[in-house]
């Protein structure tokens, strides 16, 4: 199976912006970004699959842009206009079957450690 790791995460100002990275180790058809706040639940951010076809929750449309590079196995989530509840650890997620559903239901069979992403006001 497939394994995967983040990386690029930091802190910004509110209105900066930072790339994140996401290095899988086999294949995969659909890879998920998600993150998880202090005290609150972990909640699917961005999907996409091989063929580039991506989903968004609704606070981030218009300022992330999620994106992959198949032959380097590499998902990208690129963060602008970011704002203090963005804040969380973002976690990279990845699956061998169609993404379908798996933004709401997070059901993927691959998790990374995740790394923090921290926006001061």
């Amino acid at each position: 199976g497939a394994e995967v790791q983040e990386s690029g995460g930091g802190s910004v100002q509110a209105g900066g912006s930072l790339r994140l990275a996401c290095a899988a180790s086999g294949y995969t058809y659909c890879m998920g970004w998600y993150r998880q706040a202090p005290g609150k639940e972990r909640e699917g951010v961005a999907t996409i699959d091989k063929f580039g076809s991506s989903t968004y929750v609704d606070s981030v449309k218009g300022r992330f842009t999620i994106s992959r590079d198949n032959r380097k196995n590499t998902m990208y989530l690129q963060m602008n206009s970011l704002k203090p509840e963005d804040t969380g650890m973002y976690y990279c997620a990845a699956d061998t079957n169609y993404c379908g559903r798996r933004l709401v239901t997070q059901d993927f069979a691959y998790w990374g450690q995740g790394t923090q992403v921290t926006v001061s006001s």
